[in-house]
């Protein structure tokens, strides 16, 4: 049963590094909101630009702005349809996580994908805006006017009167770096777990990313240390914690669970070179799927050898996580359009860079 131990250890490691980049993502967002409302640029292609940086942060906010953006009418298709190809919703945090160099890699080349793509949008829909102007839709809390980050002067009333969600964060957090300081190395033990599945590595020395999760989780528990009550429960227990933690955890030990057993018993390796053309179109129609869960596999499948990488550039172009819910919500015909421009972008670079590679 030590391979069940090391894929719960990673599947916690993982979950409790992505719900932590999310808290300093809310925490950033909610800070400097008052700074970035009202200033949109008028002039297409810097629209583009905003779009596509918007897109590129992790998790779903920034396409969630977007996405408000142009429902008021303030962007264009191009720059939509560039943000949703930009944006890998929370499979970003766990990419980073996993293959951080490869994460890298992708985000520029993704970078450049979603530019051009959304300048040939401008130019074919004329620049044309589909977005309507409904004020009913606001995705990230921010009606609030008291709602601030932090107020250091009623810290130590805060600490005194303790709310019972900071407590319960605050001792998972100190939990998890007593648990860190007695793991090895994360690499050894997580990222190629399918492979080294009911061995026991030896190296209990600090790789560089079990130095990156004691760095992550230490920064987010400051930030649950000194936030206020508000901007606790309303941003990091309800949106982060309630509606993240247990379908991350789940997601992601699954997803180890099962490959476990398929490379246990199914010679994957070999099945996918033989098939690999038909494993990037999957990974495409997979990419369709507005949910952030199912795309965990193309991540781990890359990250112990199974796939090469134009599959997982294919999954990441056309899948944004839950970024297209809200749009899907306003309009299925703008929904589609979108995402099967970015199916055929997906298929169009995927192919492209397998063929040349």
């Amino acid at each position: 049963m030590i391979f069940l131990l090391n894929i719960i250890q990673q599947a916690l490691t993982i979950t409790v590094f992505v719900l932590v980049m999310m808290i300093v993502i809310e925490y950033i967002t909610i800070q400097y909101k008052s700074k970035s409302k009202n200033n949109l640029p008028s002039n297409s292609f810097i629209q583009i630009l905003f779009a596509v940086f918007m897109g590129l942060i992790p998790g779903c906010l920034g396409t969630y702005a977007v996405v408000s953006m142009y429902i008021h009418g303030s962007l264009s298709l191009a720059a939509l349809t560039a943000a949703f190809i930009a944006t890998s919703g929370d499979e970003a945090f766990i990419m980073f996580s996993m293959i951080p160099e490869a994460a890298l890699k992708l985000m520029l080349i993704i970078l450049i994908i979603a530019v051009v793509t959304g300048i040939v949008i401008h130019y074919v829909s004329k620049g044309k805006m589909y977005g309507g102007k409904s004020a009913k839709h606001q995705f990230i809390h921010t009606e609030e006017p008291k709602c601030r980050s932090h107020n250091f002067k009623n810290l130590p009333k805060q600490l005194i009167n303790m709310i019972w969600q900071r407590a319960v964060i605050l001792l998972f957090g100190i939990g998890f770096l007593i648990i860190l300081l007695f793991l090895g190395d994360t690499h050894e033990h997580g990222f190629h777990i399918i492979e080294q599945a009911g061995k026991h590595s030896e190296d209990s020395g600090w790789g560089w990313e079990q130095i990156i999760f004691f760095i992550v989780t230490l920064i987010g528990l400051f930030i649950a240390f000194t936030v206020t009550d508000h901007f606790l429960k309303k941003h990091l227990w309800e949106h982060v914690i309630k509606k993240h933690f247990l379908r991350l955890f789940i997601w992601t030990f699954a997803t180890f669970f099962v490959l476990h057993f398929l490379n246990e018993y199914v010679d994957l390796k070999g099945l996918i070179k033989g098939n690999v053309y038909i494993v990037l179109f999957i990974a495409a129609l997979i990419g369709m799927i507005p949910e952030s869960g199912p795309h965990i596999i193309f991540i781990s499948m890359f990250a112990t050898g199974l796939i090469p990488f134009p599959v997982l550039l294919t999954n990441s172009i056309v899948q944004d996580g839950h970024g297209s819910i809200p749009l899907l919500a306003e309009s299925g015909k703008n929904f589609a359009v979108v995402k099967l421009i970015n199916f055929a972008t997906g298929l169009l670079f995927g192919y492209l860079l397998l063929f040349l590679t």
